[in-house]
């Protein structure tokens, strides 16, 4: 029966696989990643949006503009690690988020990632920011570090090389911070398999600003010139000496770049020239930032001239952080979330509907909006049809390629007849069409009987359906997902909950 419903799903894709043509150059691939970035952060996503984003907002003038895209997760960590599998967090287990020196790597040694498979294809491949989806740190005697809080970090051996971070999962260069940049226990950068400038003093909270998006910063220990405020700033400098570097040197080559901001998330510490810029107050600011990097990229794109043969992707790790949101909406009318229910940990759509632009000139038609819906675990199968590789069946399993939507071959048939979403503590949700049905009562997330600045009680609607075990709501009809009709329909719940559990057992939910 699992392989019949896979055989069908198949079918009911719609859209024939696409090639490149062997005179075809694979493009090079910038892949834009930002961090707690909402829905309705965005200009072009939410015209009632109080930041400017000019340059996110030009980038999907020039290219295409998904609506119904979706992060893996409602949390960082899982969303990661299936945008660098094309599987699943759930399926491998391991902790819902990484903290400190939290370990080992959740992508397995034999794990076919993205990377990986582009690097295998002749591209040159790179990672500058956050990574977050788990490393091994190892102590003076060569153990593995296993406390990942502040007693682990004061026990790492800087001059022991990490076996398992992003250059032994297809990366040929990696920059960046193993968990939250400055969030987090380790306030350090990595580069390559090392931390060349140790953290060697606690790191003291009360110089931060004192503002309502200054909270959620671990007094962690930290390294020599490791600013909080400029922390981006950085990470971008990276970006950019890697791109002039690779085309001064291997101009021919495609590459392959990952940017990994630490933008949006908490604590919104913007640099100094963005201070007080947006007239949002200072996650506004940061939003703003976030906004001017993209651009940086882009403008580098361009001083290069690698532009017209560079696919470019833009998109975010999950919804918008609660603080951020909340008081976001309390004082300037901001909402990160918009239009939706939920935030970030939520399963409802505000936890991880996020903003997804693709811009490939000669490819993808400028200025285009598309309704598919789509996960982050569908960039490598996409990939790997841009670059005719195909995929094992051991690998990606719950990718589907995009490129037939990009290339405007689809029409309107829908390329995924099902979804599947997960939360922090592995509960899932399924959606097939406005059908969606979330196998769990409540947020899966966010305690919305919690008041204060990590606390949704001010969001808190009433339960239409309070003794129901599970959700099922019609997007189309109730977006907010403000009615649950899981007793009226009870041959959907059926029908969604049996599909889930194929998927669930049969180890994928891709064709």
């Amino acid at each position: 029966m699992i392989a019949a419903s896979l055989v069908a799903c198949s079918a009911l894709l719609g859209c024939q696989p696409q090639e490149t043509t062997p005179e075809e150059a694979p493009p090079n691939i910038l892949l834009i990643l930002a961090d707690d970035l909402g829905y309705g952060d965005v200009g072009c996503y939410n015209p009632e949006a109080k930041v400017r984003t000019p340059r996110i907002d030009r980038l999907a003038s020039e290219g295409m503009r998904f609506t119904d895209a979706h992060s893996p997760s409602t949390v960082c960590s899982p969303s990661r690690y299936s945008l660098m599998t094309g599987q699943m967090q759930f399926r491998v287990g391991g902790p819902g988020v990484f903290v400190g020196v939290g370990g080992p790597s959740l992508i397995a040694e034999d794990r076919l990632t993205l990377p990986q498979m582009l690097r295998d294809k002749g591209y040159a491949t790179a990672c500058c920011g956050k990574w977050h989806i788990g490393m091994t740190f190892l102590d003076r005697d060569g153990n593995r570090i296993e406390d990942d809080g502040l007693r682990g970090v004061r026990q790492i051996d800087p001059t022991r090389p990490i076996p398992d971070g992003p250059i032994h999962r297809g990366f040929d260069q990696f920059f960046g911070t193993a968990c939250c940049p400055t969030t987090d226990w380790l306030y350090a950068y990595i580069e390559g398999d090392r931390i060349p400038v140790s953290p060697v003093e606690q790191f003291d909270r009360s110089g931060l600003p004192a503002h309502p998006y200054a909270l959620d910063c671990r007094p962690g220990m930290i390294a020599e010139g490791f600013d909080h405020e400029t922390v981006d700033l950085v990470f971008l400098a990276r970006s950019i000496e890697f791109l002039e570097t690779h085309v001064r040197t291997n101009l021919e080559q495609p590459f392959f770049l990952v940017h990994s901001m630490q933008a949006v998330h908490l604590p919104s510490l913007a640099a100094d020239r963005f201070k007080g810029r947006s007239g949002v107050g200072p996650h506004g600011d940061f939003i703003l930032e976030m906004d001017w990097i993209v651009g940086e990229l882009l403008d580098t794109l361009d001083r290069l001239g690698v532009s017209e043969r560079t696919l470019v992707i833009f998109t975010s790790d999950n919804g918008p952080e609660v603080p951020t949101v909340l008081n976001m909406r309390k004082t300037y009318g901001h909402d990160g979330a918009f239009p939706w229910r939920g935030v970030k940990r939520d399963q409802w759509e505000g936890g991880h509907r996020v903003p997804f632009i693709v811009r490939w000139p000669g490819k993808v038609e400028p200025g285009t909006v598309t309704d598919q819906m789509m996960s982050l675990t569908d960039v490598m199968a996409t990939c790997a049809e841009i670059v005719g590789t195909p995929l094992p069946n051991d690998a990606a399993e719950d990718s589907y390629s995009m490129l037939p939507v990009l290339l405007g071959t689809c029409g309107e048939e829908p390329i995924r007849e099902y979804l599947l979403q997960q939360t922090i503590s592995l509960d899932l949700s399924i959606r097939r069409g406005p059908w969606k049905y979330l196998d769990h009562t409540g947020s899966g997330g966010n305690d919305y009987e919690r008041p204060g600045p990590w606390g949704m009680k001010d969001y808190a609607l009433p339960e239409t359906d309070p003794d129901a075990p599970c959700q099922l709501y019609n997007l189309k009809e109730d977006p907010g997902e403000t009615t649950n009709l899981a007793r009226k329909h009870p041959r959907i719940v059926a029908e969604l909950k049996h599909q889930l559990e194929l998927f669930r057992a049969s180890g994928r939910s891709a064709p």
